[in-house]
């Protein structure tokens, strides 16, 4: 597989399916033509997951240092 190039496009319905519109900066980039075959990895981010992975409780204020001597 070629070197990864990643960029955000917002899924959108086509007839009874789902598809992406690939940049045209990226088709430049890439020099794609239509009909060619091509890779594409999906990678769905998803916000309140990312939050979960870092500890933040829901409701919790902002972190405050009791001890500024400490590091």
């Amino acid at each position: 597989m070629e070197t990864e190039t990643t960029f955000k496009v917002k899924v959108r319905r086509i007839g009874s399916s789902l598809g992406v519109l690939i940049p045209k900066k990226m088709i430049g980039k890439k020099k794609i033509r239509e009909g060619e075959e091509i890779e594409i990895a999906l990678l769905k981010r998803r916000k309140d997951l990312i939050a979960r992975a870092f500890g933040i409780a829901k409701g919790a204020g902002p972190f405050i240092r009791e001890n500024s001597d400490r590091v």
